[in-house]
């Protein structure tokens, strides 16, 4: 009973926080709410997150707002097709001392708490491959010797959309390693680039902080029967099974794979604690679903010359897990 008291005061307590570092945010970026609480949720649940959207829509300046009210060391990776892997993790340099000549790790861009990796399709494979693995395993190996990266640790990466010029699309395997995949309407530009100038966005957090926040978190509970609805949500997208609908059958190639179960819970469990509450709700996990699903379902010759989404087929993928998770 006490260890539930202390956590519902926990929670609590970051609820409020967590509201005053979004009502910062929101005073830089404008008439974006929605995108900044799903952008707060993949961060604080200790995930990396993947923003889709055309140049100009205010993707970086949302970053840099997020990284200062955490109070996290920023850095920002401008990916161009000549970025090298070394560019991104760092290199060992050749210096002199009293010994003689030897080698020095220099570290790059990506040692900080907060990394902003701008337009990652425009890389090369192989620079992106550097910067997932890094993303994957928490650390870096150059040469012999791995070096691990600052905690906490966040890749926020933006990318334009895959029919523009110049852009290498992110292969599958490395897309399921972002928590969530967001997209960024229109309308933003006009209303945060004319308004009054910048505003500087104060901590509302530290480091050390964030990390209790994000272990905080984990320990909200999410019930049996929820954990059995997101197993069938996954088990809906998959057009291979026996109990899988015609759309998602003549529309998909693969369903989403189990870390998309995995998101969706560590996102509705930040989610409830952001509503001040220790334990989860059916509409939490619903609310994280599309945005854990958006990158992970592989669609069809057909439904991808067609542009289909996940809007268009999450609706009856929740219906199916209502009925089977009963």
């Amino acid at each position: 009973m006490d260890d539930g008291r202390a956590l519902a005061a926990q929670v609590t307590g970051f609820a409020a926080r967590v509201a005053t570092l979004r009502e910062r945010i929101g005073r830089v970026v404008i008439g974006q709410d929605a995108l900044v609480g799903e952008l707060v949720i993949g961060v604080l649940a200790g995930g990396h997150v993947l923003i889709e959207g055309l140049p100009g829509l205010g993707k970086t300046k949302l970053a840099h707002a997020l990284a200062a009210g955490l109070g996290l060391r920023f850095s920002r990776i401008q990916f161009t097709p000549d970025l090298m892997p070394a560019d991104v993790t760092g290199t060992r340099i050749v210096e002199q001392d009293e010994r003689g000549l030897g080698f020095r790790f220099q570290p790059g861009p990506l040692f900080a708490n907060f990394v902003l990796a701008d337009e990652i399709n425009r890389a090369t494979p192989k620079t992106q491959s550097a910067l997932l693995e890094a993303m994957q395993e928490g650390s870096v190996t150059v040469g012999e010797r791995t070096h691990p990266l600052p905690r906490p640790f966040c890749v926020v990466a933006t990318q334009n959309p895959i029919e523009l010029e110049g852009t290498f699309p992110l292969p599958e395997a490395q897309l399921d390693r972002f928590l969530f995949k967001l997209t960024v309407d229109r309308p933003s530009v006009v209303a945060a680039t004319t308004g009054a100038a910048e505003a500087n966005v104060e901590p509302v957090f530290s480091a050390d902080e964030l990390v209790e926040l994000q272990a905080t978190s984990r320990r909200i509970l999410c019930g049996e029967h929820l954990l059995r609805f997101v197993a069938e949500l996954i088990r809906a997208t998959d057009p291979q099974d026996p109990e899988a609908g015609d759309a998602t059958r003549s529309n998909l190639r693969f369903g989403a794979s189990p870390r998309a179960a995995q998101s969706i819970v560590l996102g509705a469990k930040v989610r409830a604690l952001l509503d001040a509450r220790p334990v989860v709700e059916r509409g939490d996990v619903e609310a994280c679903a599309l945005a854990a699903l958006r990158h992970r379902v592989h669609w069809t010759f057909e439904a991808t010359a067609e542009e289909r989404r996940v809007e268009d087929l999450l609706p009856g993928w929740v219906e199916a897990a209502r009925k089977r998770a009963r």
